[in-house]
């Protein structure tokens, strides 16, 4: 058995980003950029106001004395006004700065009295202005290569005047699970069967992380069915086999994949849950055999198959692990295994608790959990303890 890291490290060698392609950003929302962009304009473009009320001469305002309003500038175009000593232009949040105007007196500061208005304040220069330039310059780089194109981003790169950026390649994924003992949801159970939920369970992920799910395939434990269902799959960049990839009498995959001409080099990892993991290829397609206990399964594609995906989706390095942050231990867990245990629990207000069975096949408690705890091997943390934790959402 090899460790989680070298796991890691041996599939990020074996895949590669997809070509890339332009989106409309409507369509790049969590998407990961394919090439660095550079501000071609300075944010906000132009001096404006961040109140409604007067542009105004600081220097010239005194509390109680008079301005003489000249004219009015609304949010649009620059309607060129000039300002002098003693004079005022009404002005509305966005507006461009009058020529001459150092500050902005708000509206509710001022007592008006026809063409005039009564400062009823201190005035000081730079007040309630938004200068050019002083959120973004021209030039500055505002997106990354491979940093995820979140909401906020795209709204930044609208107000640069873009209606299209280039991201990286889709994903497109198939899943095929195997098992006679397997029911579809809404059949009848026979005496010893269980719906199969795993292809549920990885499909969601899959879409979790931005790739398209194109095909999903059940099998019987037939080694024909099993090929033949392989060889559909291979046209796609990456397949998640679940179940069947262990050393068991009724256990296929792995005979079957030779047969179908893949090439399995990686297999058994030094994980719990997981063991029975296998890595391989087939030509462009990248093949992840995943274990057929549902907790494995989910546990086994957040450490390998989801960094393979974001990494052909063109995702930087940095951006391949789950996020990261400290929680304190509401009880004290420990791992007698000698391999390293990923323990499912759930954070609220910074504190981590194990919940459900620690066991692969416990989905209940796996469904209650928002976090994962890794516990090395032949570890106790005690209670208080403040640990890194893996964020689910």
């Amino acid at each position: 058995m090899i460790t989680e890291a070298e796991a890691l490290a041996h599939i990020l060698k074996k895949v590669a980003p997809l070509p890339s392609q332009t989106a409309p950003l409507g369509e790049a929302r969590e998407a990961f950029a394919a090439r660095d962009v550079f501000a071609r304009l300075a944010l906000p473009v132009f001096d404006n106001s961040a109140m409604d009320g007067y542009a105004v001469i600081a220097g010239s305002c005194r509390a109680g004395e008079s301005q003489r309003v000249i004219g009015e500038q609304p949010a649009g175009m620059d309607r060129g006004f000039r300002i002098g000593p003693g004079e005022a232009v009404r002005i509305f949040t966005g507006a461009p700065l009058p020529a001459g105007a150092d500050a902005i007196v708000m509206q509710e500061d001022v007592r008006a009295e026809g063409s005039n208005i009564f400062i009823e304040t201190k005035v000081e220069a730079g007040e309630f202005i938004r200068r050019r330039g002083s959120d973004l310059s021209e030039g500055q780089k505002i997106v990354g290569a491979g940093d995820r194109l979140r909401a906020q981003t795209l709204s930044l790169l609208a107000a640069q005047g873009l209606g299209e950026i280039e991201v990286g390649g889709d994903v497109r994924a198939a899943i095929i699970t195997t098992g006679d003992e397997l029911v579809r949801p809404n059949e009848t159970l026979s005496t010893g069967q269980i719906y199969e939920s795993n292809s549920t369970l990885v499909q969601a992920l899959f879409e979790k992380c931005g790739a398209c799910v194109a095909l999903r395939e059940h099998c019987a434990d037939d080694p024909a069915a099993i090929e033949a269902g392989l060889r559909r799959a291979f046209a796609h960049h990456v397949l998640v086999i679940v179940g069947g990839v262990s050393v068991g009498a009724r256990d296929f995959v792995r005979a079957a994949l030779n047969s179908a001409g893949a090439q399995t080099d990686l297999w058994r990892v030094s994980v719990k849950p997981g063991k029975p993991f296998l890595f391989g290829r087939a030509g462009p397609c990248a093949i992840f055999g995943l274990p057929g206990n549902p907790v494995s399964a989910f546990v086994t594609f957040l450490l390998f198959v989801r960094p393979a995906i974001l990494r052909m989706m063109g995702a930087s390095d940095d951006r391949l692990s789950l996020p990261s942050f400290d929680a304190q231990l509401t009880e004290e867990v420990r791992n007698p295994s000698d391999r390293p245990h990923y323990v499912r629990g759930q954070v609220v207000r910074g504190k981590f608790t194990p919940v459900g069975r620690q066991e692969s096949h416990a989905l209940f408690g796996l469904s209650r959990a928002n976090a994962l705890l890794r516990v090395a091997p032949g570890e106790t943390l005690p209670g208080g303890a403040v640990a890194p934790i893996l964020a689910l959402d």
